[in-house]
């Protein structure tokens, strides 16, 4: 018979009705049992003040003594005379009762049963409204088979799919891989950065196999209990092992699987035991046949090495960004949810989103339908789809935000600078739109947008992107000969870029072909506190010189640049204080030396007013006054008798 899981809760619950009732007998007065002679005296005496006769055994009642009510009880006399004496001496008789049990029942049980109450109420909530009280160290996995997801509904990752349906036919047709001698992997691991779509996978994954799938999170391992983690893994495993084959997905798993003992914070030994019943479950010295781990992280640097090992999670499968190809057909699929123009270019908004994973993309979509609906259009146009990657990237508008005239100047030089550096560097990024419109926390932006999708990066395109950083620091110095606040944020990335080409790309000279990265910048989660630094003092500053030598010559180029082209630099500053806003084309026919179309034509603004002019409330009275509309009808025939006069 298997033994019974009672929970720490239950051993909580019975230290304190024992020490309750201890309590309880401690500080009960018992009644001072007395003589019969010494109660008729009494009685006599007029002292007596109340009697109960209980059960014809007992009297019970209550006597002055120096002015005080004194309990006592004495035997029960056949006395004939006993109650007319008591009713002589004005006695408050009770009569014959037969005990007052209930009420003493009551009130020595009665805490002690509301106590398990509220614990009972307690625990069941604790356990997530289950019905065994004693589950603490259960699992809390769900059986998620009926997932309508499926790997139609998950655009892009080809490969990965392709990975994850061979683990689908391991599990449907082993007799199919076994013949030959193999065996079926034991884990897959899915990593990759945030909103990649390692959990969205795993939910296709489910939708597709027809197993058990067990999903669980790795925090619900993790309690304020030592050893309720390592139970509840093992009951995840007994649960696969009798419905195999199964799969048993663990999502965000590094909040159990992490390195046991690295770091400044040392051990954990809840969750360390909880790692250790893992490792046991998936490869341990009972064999685990037909039950595969599926595991999402964003941190496989920090999972621990026995994890990691084949035998284990013997496929680490990593899920990229993705292409300009896969960045449409993501957009595709969330697009069709939503009411679309049939003006819509999802290819030119895939362009327009390097970099973007598939949560920003479906952001996007979610933000343009936003935006429409909030201007009662009837269907998401192209300029609603821009709009949304303006705020996803750079904030909401800030249209509330007033500048000063000396301060809006300055802004258009630098961002002037920014989008004019940019252009005059070979190979760099198009610049797409240039504003001053302030957003999120910045008061203008520079956005550039590669034409196709890179991989890597050279050294002269790291510094040609470090000069377009300075480019509005350099555009400031030659316009108004001093500095301002305003490329704080330019200079750091700028820093960073020049930082990781010394350290980390091996491209400067003085530093040579090494690594020297810092071992302090996670000693919360790292192995290499121990060992200290391993870059000398010398060292160190050689690579400050050279970090600081990258900077300054890339800011004299920038200025040189813009020395040299300062017409252009007027002029992109000046169109930009009149319109705020500049797209690729308007710079290019800057560029050019030609002018820029009237403000009230241009595309931005004339979409913008006509919006505007088509919800504001005059319209809408126009459209809606009857009397308006007769004029307007009046004055269209007029018209045209003058046209045919």
């Amino acid at each position: 018979m298997k033994k019974r899981n009672v929970g720490l809760s239950f051993w909580v619950l019975l230290a304190a009705i024992v020490l309750y009732l201890n309590y309880s007998q401690s500080t009960k007065v018992s009644d001072e049992q007395i003589s019969y002679n010494k109660f008729r005296t009494l009685l006599e005496a007029g002292k007596i003040i109340s009697v109960e006769i209980v059960k014809d055994e007992t009297i019970k009642g209550d006597y002055r003594a120096d002015g005080k009510s004194v309990s006592f009880k004495t035997p029960y006399l056949d006395d004939k005379d006993l109650i007319k004496d008591m009713q002589a001496n004005g006695v408050d008789y009770a009569g014959k009762t037969g005990g007052k049990w209930l009420g003493n029942l009551l009130f020595s049980f009665g805490p002690i049963l509301l106590f398990i109450l509220a614990w009972f109420i307690f625990a069941t909530k604790m356990s997530g409204g289950s019905k065994q009280i004693f589950s603490f160290g259960k699992s809390r996995a769900q059986n998620a088979v009926k997932v309508e997801t499926t790997f139609a509904d998950v655009a892009g990752c080809d490969e990965v799919k392709d990975e994850l349906v061979e683990v689908i036919a391991f599990l449907k047709n082993p007799e199919k891989f076994q013949k030959l001698g193999g065996r079926i992997p034991k884990g897959v691991i899915l990593y990759g950065e945030p909103g990649t779509g390692k959990t969205l996978l795993a939910r296709a994954i489910a939708g597709e196999a027809n197993v058990p799938f067990f999903s669980a999170s790795g925090s619900e391992f993790v309690e304020m209990f030592v050893g309720v983690g390592a139970s509840r893994v093992r009951d995840l495993f007994q649960m696969a092992k009798s419905s195999a084959p199964a799969v048993i997905f663990v999502d965000e798993i590094d909040a159990v699987g992490r390195h046991r003992g690295a770091g400044l914070g040392g051990g954990h030994d809840e969750r360390e035991q909880t790692l250790n019943q893992l490792l046991v479950g998936m490869d341990g010295f009972e064999p685990n046949t037909n039950v595969i781990v599926i595991a999402a992280t964003n941190r496989p640097d920090i999972l621990d090495p026995a994890l990691l090992r084949p035998g284990r999670f013997d496929r680490h499968i990593h899920i990229p960004k993705p292409n300009i190809k896969e960045r449409e057909d993501i957009l595709d699929v969330h697009a069709k949810k939503i009411k679309m123009n049939k003006d819509i270019n999802l290819e030119i908004v895939a362009r327009r989103t390097p970099g973007f994973v598939g949560s920003d993309l479906a952001n996007i979509i979610n933000e343009s339908a936003l935006l429409a609906a909030r201007k009662n259009k009837e269907s998401v146009e192209m300029i609603d789809l821009e709009e949304a990657i303006d705020r996803v990237l750079a904030g909401p508008e800030k249209k509330s935000r007033v500048m000063r005239d000396s301060e809006k100047k300055i802004i258009c030089y630098h961002e002037s600078g920014h989008a004019l550096v940019a252009k005059l560097m070979p190979d760099g990024d198009t610049v797409h739109k240039v504003s001053i419109i302030p957003r999120g926390p910045a008061l203008g932006y520079t956005l550039q947008l590669p034409l196709e999708d890179r991989f890597i990066a050279s050294k002269d395109e790291l510094i040609n992107k470090i000069k377009t950083l300075l480019g509005g620091r350099a555009a400031e110095k030659i316009i108004f000969k001093q500095l301002s606040t305003g490329a704080s944020n330019d200079l750091e990335k700028a820093t960073e870029i020049a930082h990781s080409m010394v350290t980390q790309y091996g491209m400067s000279s003085r530093v040579g072909p090494a690594v020297f990265k810092d071992s302090q910048d996670s000693v919360f989660l790292g192995m290499d506190i121990s060992k200290g630094s391993r870059v000398s003092e010398k060292m160190k500053q050689i690579i400050d010189e050279e970090i600081r030598s990258i900077i300054i010559k890339a800011e004299r180029d920038a200025e040189n640049a813009l020395a040299k082209n300062r017409k252009y630099l007027d002029a992109i500053a000046e169109e930009l204080e009149k319109r705020e806003m500049l797209n690729a084309e308007d710079l290019d026919k800057l560029m050019k030396g030609e002018e820029l179309v009237p403000l009230a034509s241009h595309p931005a603004k004339s979409e913008n007013a006509a919006a505007e002019m088509k919800n504001s409330p005059d319209e809408t009275a126009k459209k809606t006054d009857p009397e308006t509309k007769n004029n307007d009808e009046r004055i269209k025939k007029d018209d045209e008798q003058k046209e045919t006069v």
